[in-house]
């Protein structure tokens, strides 16, 4: 994996195509990654966007459970899991 600056990519666009063809490359801007580039082999793009909207669908999951651990809400039982459901339908309801 190859790192380019926001800069690189308006002054080094071909060297960055180029580094495409064996690398993934990430843009950054202000030292933190902001984009992710990856080849994709003809006639796989709809496999390939498939596989990255599957991969951003985990990571959201992940992060709720993450979120949901740190407030405690996986120690929840049965009975406050419906209570927590009820109240929510009853706002919904107003």
């Amino acid at each position: 994996m190859e790192f380019y600056t926001v800069r690189d990519l308006r002054t080094s666009s071909k060297n960055i195509w180029e580094s495409l063809s064996n690398n993934d490359v990430v843009i950054t801007n202000n030292g933190k990654p902001s984009a992710l580039m990856m080849n994709i082999p003809e006639g796989n793009f709809e496999e390939a966007l498939n596989a990255v909207r599957q991969a951003r669908a985990m990571i959201a999951i992940n992060n709720m459970h993450r979120d949901a651990a740190e407030a405690g809400l996986d120690k929840m039982n049965l009975d406050e899991i419906n209570a927590e459901i009820a109240a929510a339908r009853a706002e919904i309801n107003l």
